[in-house]
């Protein structure tokens, strides 16, 4: 006979410590009603449906403290409040926000009981609550449930509304070391601790970054000002305001030059290794469409890297990659870009991947890079034939072992000098394990708020601890908040 369906008495967010854990939590007071006399070893069928629709329930410990604990517990018989807390969060792990803590308790009334499962998002808990009590009645009454649609729904909403992953791992960090995690708006504003030992962080930009450093971080011809002042290896150049200046500019500087804007980031804008008149021209209109001002300066030869700086240290550092690509003789550039470049597995269009796919039609530096050699987006080129496609904007291999002493401890000073508690600091140079002077390297950008995800998701290397990084930073010793 079909049972009854579950009720939801109440449902609230439990945002601070409470009750249950320290950790935020939903907590639903259930009725399970009629099923109050039906523990699970009662209900024919529902042991096998829940573990087709959910396998990886075996990896449960619940109270037994072991794998397959709650299948036990299954198996032997148990209620619904407690079979609803696994099921949401199951639910919530195969969504992608991962959740381990859960409590089911019977109140004094017959039938109800309190379920708390451990919320990073209201909004995504909630739904996973409601899709757990839709599943657990589909199991119970033997009736058809879309889990994939159920699953598609809850990771759309993970991505809508969980934090980004620079955030959630100084976040995880914070948790792992039992500081507590608010969040605070519907953004990455993340409060973690409480009262006067609080902290705030905005993905990597916290309570103890300067207004007026990001400000000075901002303005790249200012930077370079201040860094030169106080020794700091930098490639020369000045602010111009016309194409006629900054081939003027470039002749001052000596070729080769780089043009870019002063206040453009991720590299947008930027055209390196310019050459001619025509190049350095034509690169102008597309710095000055990606920033305020524009700025030529001195090309320096190497690699470009970037180095973050948390706390004076440096934690992390990553090495750029060109990307090329090599023609078959009956395959246009912009063809060639998508089979030789776009399918590589870490490039994406969000920021869950180390490397940007590469879009012609929304990157004019791109198309300038191939008018210098002489080609363009629909261009087949020959067998064999290699064409260069982007210099910049693939920083994204591990090299923090080979950073050389006196390399991290410029790139510190540079962070201290404008005034960043965390930077990304970007250099070029064609050894990282060499010293800057010795093979005429440079700092040419100091950059607030850096990301995060290249040192999390390398394309190769191994991932680095920043998240714990800069929680160590916040909070010092034992400090819990």
């Amino acid at each position: 006979m079909k049972k009854k369906d579950i009720e939801f008495r109440r449902v609230s967010f439990l945002r601070g410590p409470n009750i249950w854990t320290y950790r935020p939590v939903i907590e639903a007071w259930v009725d399970i009603g009629e099923l109050e006399d039906f523990p699970s070893n009662t209900l024919p069928g529902l042991y096998e449906r829940l573990t087709a629709w959910l396998p990886g329930l075996i990896e449960h410990h619940c109270g037994v403290g072991e794998r397959g604990g709650f299948l036990e517990r299954l198996r032997d018989g148990t209620w619904a409040g407690h079979i609803l807390e696994h099921v949401v969060i199951e639910l919530l792990n195969l969504a992608g926000m991962q959740t381990g803590f859960g409590k089911a308790r019977q109140t004094s009334e017959r039938g109800v009981y309190k379920v708390a499962v451990r919320a990073r998002n209201e909004q995504v808990c909630r739904a996973a609550f409601d899709y757990g009590r839709q599943l657990l009645m589909a199991a119970i009454n033997d009736e058809a449930f879309d889990l994939p649609a159920a699953l598609a729904d809850l990771r759309e909403q993970v991505d809508d509304h969980h934090l980004g992953p620079s955030t959630a791992c100084i976040v995880d960090a914070a948790s792992a070391r039992r500081i507590p995690a608010i969040r605070l708006t519907g953004g990455n504003l993340v409060q973690l601790g409480y009262g006067k030992t609080l902290r705030r962080i905005w993905t990597a930009e916290t309570d103890r970054t300067s207004a007026i450093a990001e400000g000075i971080a901002g303005d790249k011809d200012l930077t370079k000002r201040l860094l030169a002042s106080c020794g700091v290896p930098i490639p020369e150049g000045e602010i111009v305001n016309s194409p006629a200046e900054a081939w003027e500019a470039a002749q001052d500087i000596g070729l080769p030059v780089v043009v870019k804007p002063t206040d453009a980031n991720h590299g947008r804008g930027v055209s390196l290794d310019l050459r001619t008149q025509a190049d350095v021209e034509a690169a102008y209109g597309v710095a000055a469409a990606e920033g305020s001002e524009v700025m030529v300066e001195r090309f320096i030869a190497g690699s470009e890297h970037r180095l973050l700086v948390v706390g004076g240290q440096v934690v992390a550092a990553a090495k750029g990659e060109e990307a090329w690509v090599c023609g078959d003789g009956h395959t246009s550039l912009t063809e060639l870009i998508d089979c030789q470049i776009n399918t590589d597995p870490r490039r994406g269009l969000t920021e869950e991947f180390p490397l940007n796919k590469i879009l012609i039609d929304e990157d004019p530096a791109v198309v300038l890079e191939l008018a210098r050699q002489g080609v363009q987006p629909e261009t087949v080129l020959p067998a064999g034939r290699r064409v260069l496609i982007q210099r910049n904007g693939n920083v994204a291999n591990d090299v923090t072992d080979q950073v050389h002493p006196e390399v991290a401890e410029i790139v510190s000073l540079a962070a201290r000098i404008v005034g960043l508690d965390i930077a990304g600091v970007d250099l070029v140079a064609e050894d990282i394990s060499r010293p800057l002077e010795e093979q005429g390297g440079a700092i040419v950008e100091v950059n607030a708020g850096p990301g995060l995800l290249m040192h999390l998701k390398p394309a190769q290397g191994k991932p680095r601890p920043v998240g714990e990084a800069i929680v160590n930073h916040l909070f010092p010793g034992d400090d819990n908040g």
